[in-house]
């Protein structure tokens, strides 16, 4: 079989440059440049068929006009409570009120096999509190403290940071 050259062709986006081998499937491989400037290297089958376009930001492109352009979208921009994770941390988690939570505080909960309080605190994979109390008020504390301490290590990260800039 002839192979066909498709150099300085385009598809989609995609501008081909030089052939860049052999597929597993036995397709003659091209490596592209897309119109954002990326490199990628794309199965002829795929690009003669308009399967692939673009690198991946064509597709990107779309899924943002979509999710821009739905009113159900617009509305939720800004809650912090449809952020799934910021810096690491889950920000729903640490702002809402689980209904399983009985103790009425974020990071305290009972233990029914030891009957005592557990304060946790959970930042970027690592507990920074994890501790059980006989009383429910320690626990309380306990949280309280670690939730400042943590606040006083992310403003003084945060200033370090800007003092560099």
């Amino acid at each position: 079989m002839r192979l066909l050259d498709l150099s300085g062709q385009q598809f989609g986006r995609l501008t081909v440059i030089k052939r860049d081998g052999t597929a597993k499937n036995g397709n003659a491989t091209w490596l592209c440049k897309c119109s954002c400037g990326q490199l990628v290297t794309v199965d002829s089958y795929r690009l003669r068929h308009g399967i692939t376009v673009s690198c991946g930001c064509y597709r990107r492109d779309i899924s943002k006009a979509r999710l821009t352009k739905d009113p159900r979208t617009r509305k939720q921009i800004g809650n912090a409570t449809n952020l799934p994770l910021v810096d690491g941390s889950n920000v729903a988690a640490r702002t809402k009120l689980s209904s399983r939570n009985i103790s009425g505080v974020i990071g305290v909960s009972f233990d029914k096999r030891s009957g005592k309080w557990a304060a946790r605190l959970f930042y970027h994979g690592h507990y920074l509190l994890n501790q059980t109390f006989s009383d429910f008020y320690d626990a309380v504390d306990a949280r309280k403290a670690a939730e400042q301490q943590l606040a006083k290590t992310q403003g003084a990260t945060i200033n370090a940071s800007a003092e560099g800039e």
